[in-house]
């Protein structure tokens, strides 16, 4: 009588191994593995602490140059395990302009998208 596990996490004591089992993991797993923290009001009002970051999701850039910008989440790059946002780009020197990428734990979650799905997991 086991409960239904939402978290899928590697279980492996050898490093190399949770690193190949990271590294070499499914699109479905990597959702999980592309989490970010909600902000302060967000784990106050949910009581959860993090999320899979998924499109239209409004976000705040924690960690890097672009800190403290805020924006929405305009893809989830899982093959390349970053988030493109829309107020993070930069401009190329033929001028046009190209997200940035970034890893999901350097962001929070300000604002969700609701889906029935999400619903499920809150």
């Amino acid at each position: 009588d086991e409960p239904n596990r939402t978290m899928v996490s590697i279980k492996c004591v050898s490093r190399r191994k949770a690193r190949r089992a990271h590294f070499q993991a499914p699109s479905h797993v990597r959702r999980i593995l592309m989490s970010a923290p909600l902000s302060k009001e967000l784990r106050e009002k949910y009581n959860v602490r993090a999320m899979p970051v998924r499109k239209d999701d409004e976000i705040r850039v924690r960690r890097g140059s672009f800190k403290g910008k805020e924006g929405k989440v305009t893809a989830c790059y899982r093959l390349k395990w970053v988030i493109h946002c829309d107020k993070v780009q930069r401009e190329k020197a033929n001028g046009t302009t190209v997200n940035i990428g970034m890893h999901p734990s350097n962001v929070e979650i300000v604002k969700m998208k609701l889906s029935g799905n999400r619903k499920r997991i809150l």
